[in-house]
């Protein structure tokens, strides 16, 4: 009889319900992953063992990390995800859960001196181009963002872009942190960032009409490239 193998497991955690992981899904569940999800909302969040999933994703959110008291969750879950990440367990964090990762390896994470909102490329390191990430490489992608982090040590820096120098980072091959938002383009939740980042919008110098007509116009090159990013990382997983 052929034994039965076991799906592998990937457990997303949203910090705000209009953040999800959006054009990820695909990729992540045509690697084979089933996919669950928590809010950190939910009162069952601080009990959840993080270095369990084979797969773990964290998405963005419009606090700091730096927000620790107003925000009581965020130190129960920086604890948590050190354990995973010392453990070298495949982690993907986006935005601020790429800051998270940030913090969680040691690095500060901070107010930035601008807001990036809008549509735009990153410029990638040579490392950067020579892995998943250069299918990213020259396609504008959604930004949306006004807290930045210092590099941890021992990670390679793989994007920059002309206001923040740190756009991207892995820690080997598990372990990899997009302050990016090559998951946005066609997902409705777009009109929620609109209606709740109003003032991030005015502060980066654009407009509502300007990002809805680029996320028209772009969103969708910039989710096929993400998808094609994450699947080539998500390649060879045990």
């Amino acid at each position: 009889m052929t034994q039965k193998t076991a799906q592998k497991t990937a457990l997303i955690i949203r910090h705000v319900p209009y953040e999800g992981v959006a054009g990820y899904r695909a990729p992540i569940e045509a690697a084979g992953y089933d996919v669950d999800r928590i809010d950190v909302s939910d009162p069952r969040f601080s009990a959840v063992d993080l270095a369990e999933p084979d797969l773990l994703i964290m998405m963005g959110g419009p606090m700091g990390v730096y927000e620790r008291e107003k925000y009581p969750w965020i130190s129960c879950q920086l604890g948590r995800l050190a354990r995973r990440l010392e453990a070298d367990r495949p982690t993907l964090g986006v935005c601020f859960g790429s800051q998270m990762m940030a913090a969680a390896l040691g690095g500060e994470v901070y107010a930035g001196h601008a807001s990036e909102v809008g549509f735009h490329p990153v410029n990638l390191s040579a490392q950067g181009l020579s892995g998943p990430l250069r299918h990213v490489a020259e396609v504008p992608v959604l930004h949306w963002h006004g807290d930045t982090f210092t590099l941890p040590d021992d990670v390679e820096l793989l994007a920059s872009s002309p206001l923040y120098p740190h756009q991207a980072f892995a820690r080997g091959r598990h372990i990899l942190a997009l302050q990016f938002h090559a998951e946005m383009g066609l997902d409705p939740r777009f009109d929620a960032w609109i209606e709740g980042g109003q003032d991030a919008i005015l502060r980066a110098g654009t407009t509502e009409a300007r990002l809805r007509a680029d996320h028209e116009a772009l969103g969708p090159g910039a989710v096929a490239a993400g998808q094609r990013m994450i699947a080539e990382w998500l390649e060879g997983f045990d």
